[in-house]
Order: structure tokens, then sequence, then C-alpha cells
């Protein structure tokens, strides 16, 4: 049994489209998208379009990340507070991609099983960890963190999320997190995907590594209004993409409570917080 298992395209369609021709070449009976395939970039709903055509004409699976979450909820729910709607800019800008096909982002698991044919090695796929859509599994994550993460009874846990491809055990089970198409937070630009392959009673998992085309996708958040459209947050985002590094997370210890509560405006954050960072 062939699966392929991808994550977090984070809206960046000429990586997608690069993956996608990729998993076809394999031809894996099963296909599975772990979440995260809009926000963050300039080509939301280039990304949902292409996907739902493979959800429908050929059967591959959507894991509900926590973007999805997010943009369907900003669709819902409008900004408590000016801090957030700045905070919020260009996730808006995402919803407005989308809302014309929202139907297409309705109804998307949380998590998904499956096992071979006649055997009992089952498979768990969801886009985080069993705490939440938002609470990811790293190599820093300490052993006895571990049992609230895990399902039980499973030969193979297999997340996204964190951006970083990584294959470690607990507690007798295999975990792969597949990294992300789109934006990787571990250095290496390349994107991501993971073959899982079911042969002699076990699961082996080979995790690829692929270039696609930066200059194009570089080229899609400048012109799409993603930068001019949505927001000084924008800024840091295209700047995670470019260096394949993960930066939101330290403005967000730093300067997101005081932006939420008024005390500094969002774009004096971020040109504060990108002097402070090298």
């Amino acid at each position: 049994m062939k699966v392929a298992v991808f994550s977090d395209v984070q809206a960046n369609l000429p990586a997608l489209e690069e993956a996608v021709d990729r998993i076809e070449a394999w031809q894996p009976e099963l296909v599975i998208m772990a979440g995260d395939l809009i926000n963050r970039g300039p080509d939301s709903l280039g990304c949902l379009r292409l996907f739902d055509r493979y959800r429908r004409g050929q059967g591959w699976l959507p894991v509900q990340g926590n973007h999805e979450v997010w943009v369907l909820r900003c669709g819902r729910e409008a900004p408590r507070s000016e801090g957030e709607r700045a905070i919020r800019q260009f996730t808006d800008w995402a919803w407005r991609q989308v809302a014309p096909e929202v139907d297409a982002l309705k109804d998307w698991a949380d998590h998904l099983c499956f096992y071979p044919p006649g055997a009992a090695d089952w498979v768990h796929v969801t886009h985080g960890s069993m705490v939440s859509n938002r609470d990811g599994i790293t190599a820093s994550t300490p052993d006895e963190a571990m049992p609230a993460k895990l399902p039980e009874g499973v030969a193979l846990f297999v997340v996204g999320h964190t951006h970083r491809v990584l294959q470690r055990r607990a507690l007798g089970i295999d975990i792969v997190n597949v990294g992300s198409v789109g934006s990787p937070f571990d250095g290496d630009v390349r994107g991501s995907w993971a073959k899982l392959i079911y042969a002699h009673g076990r699961w082996d998992v080979e995790i690829e590594r692929f270039n696609y085309d930066r200059a194009r996708a570089a080229q899609d958040f400048e012109t799409s209004g993603f930068l001019d459209e949505g927001g000084p947050l924008a800024r840091l985002v295209f700047l995670e993409w470019q260096r394949a590094q993960l930066l939101i997370g330290g403005w967000r210890e730093r300067y997101e409570p005081a932006v939420l509560a008024g005390e500094i405006p969002l774009a004096r954050s971020i040109d504060t917080y990108l002097r402070e960072i090298p």
C-alpha cells in the first residue's frame, strides 16, 4: 500500500503544483492533505481550487488545519479590537479570496485513520497532535509531554503544523512530521511531502524534499495584493518564506499582547522586531 501525505501549503500555488505532479507520478492508492492548505500566502483560492479538483476527481482527503479554522472564523466574526483587526488583516484578505468557494472548505475532518487491507497496523493523521491542531510535535518535545499528544493503538502517527520534517519514536509509536510544502521553517527552502509504504508487515516512510519555481512564488507575493493589502504582519510572513525560518513566534511572544491592548501600533512593533532579529 502506498500513501502520500502533505501539509502546510500555506497558499503557495507553485509549490503545490510541483507537489501534485510528484504525487501523481508516484501513483499512491491514497493521498491526504494534512491541513493548512490556505492562508499565510498569496493564492489561497488557487490552492483551494487545485486541491478540490483532486478531492472530487481522485478522492484526495483533507484534514483541517488551524489556518482553515482561523480563516473560517474570520469570515464569521468581526475583529474585537483595532489591534486584532490589524493582526488578522492578511487572514481577512485570504478570506475574501476563498469566500466565493467557501463550501469547498466545509466538513473537513480533524483526524483521519486507516489501515492496510488485511492488517492491523493503523495510521492516524492529524494536523498538530491529539491536543489540538495548534499543538505540534517537534524534536525538542519532551517525552513526558507525549502521552497527551499521541493516540493509542496505532503504528504510525502522521502530522504537520510545525513546518519542520521529523521522524521520531515515542510510546511505541512511530511519529512522522511531513514538514511543509510551501513554507518550511527548518532553513531549507525546498518543500516536502511523505511517502508511506506498507510492505512485509511494516510501514516505511520516505520524506521527499523538492525544488519548485520560487521566482514565480516571490512574484505572486508581490503581485497578488498579499503584501500591499495584508497589513504589516504580511511582511514578516514573506520574510519567513524567504528564509525558511519561523519569525512570527518571536514577534508574538514579545509584542502581540501589547498590540492587542492598543499599547503599540502593529506596524511599529514589526519595525522594532525586524531591527532586533539577525
